[in-house]
């Protein structure tokens, strides 16, 4: 695709089970970030190997509106969904949320208007972080936990790392290896992007509880395999720093 055919945002969200949200989803995004860059927007649902309507909902909402398109895989993971959103984009610019409807896709405008904000230093993404966190206080802890350990580890002062409100010019990902299929992925992407020298900006958001659906974000078995990934990635940017953070642009 020639970047004069390129819509100006792509706007993604992982799904996974989520026949409850998907709708409303695509519908917001559409309405409420498509106005924010004059409906040159694109809204790809990534289907993370549902089993329940998320992919069939999908699919029909993709066949009524040319600005919706859908990628279905096997089941990978939050991450892996989030790789495959950055992979399929077509647009200049790259952002995400998640499909449960816990943040206002208006704010996504505050995002924008920083990313383009020609009154400051010119930043390369601006990533949310949530002004109030509504989930259960178990989620809480471990959110602030996992956040002070890649702190101390990776140097990274970020505030809110998971925070699903991020967006990027595309370029950013030029020569970017992002290997991990597990949560850990959003803090391999800001890990990577600040040891590249990319420009990151961050703006808060509001949240809100998920009214529908289930949340599957903190089993036992994902923060291990979280935790296994923060070890891989830390000895592998001692040992082999070069290959881990690719080519950057600059």
């Amino acid at each position: 695709m020639t970047d004069s055919n390129r819509p100006r945002l792509t706007f993604f969200f992982p799904a996974y089970n989520e026949e409850e949200n998907v709708e409303e989803t695509v519908r917001r995004a559409l309405d409420e970030i498509g106005s924010l860059v004059d409906g040159s927007i694109e809204v790809l649902v990534v289907d993370d190997g549902s089993t329940d309507r998320t992919p069939e909902l999908a699919d029909a909402l993709a066949a009524a509106d040319p600005r919706v398109r859908v990628h279905h895989q096997a089941n990978r993971g939050y991450g892996g969904a989030l790789r495959a959103g950055f992979e399929n984009a077509r647009g200049e610019l790259i952002g995400f949320s998640d499909g449960d409807l816990q943040f206002d896709l208006r704010e996504f405008s505050r995002l924008l208007d920083r990313l383009d904000d020609a009154g400051k230093s010119p930043v390369d993404g601006v990533i949310g972080y949530r002004i109030k966190r509504r989930d259960p206080p178990h989620r809480i802890f471990i959110a602030k936990s996992y956040n002070a350990i890649v702190s101390v580890l990776f140097g990274l002062r970020v505030r809110d790392i998971d925070c699903a409100m991020k967006v990027f010019r595309r370029e950013v990902f030029d020569g970017l290896p992002l290997t991990t299929d597990s949560p850990f992925l959003s803090a391999e992407l800001l890990i990577k992007l600040k040891a590249r020298g990319e420009r990151l900006a961050q703006v808060g958001v509001n949240h809100y509880p998920r009214a529908a659906g289930t949340n599957t974000g903190a089993s036992f078995r994902k923060i291990l395999r979280t935790f296994r990934d923060i070890g891989k990635l830390r000895l592998a940017m001692i040992t082999n720093r070069r290959e881990v953070l690719g080519t950057p642009r600059r």
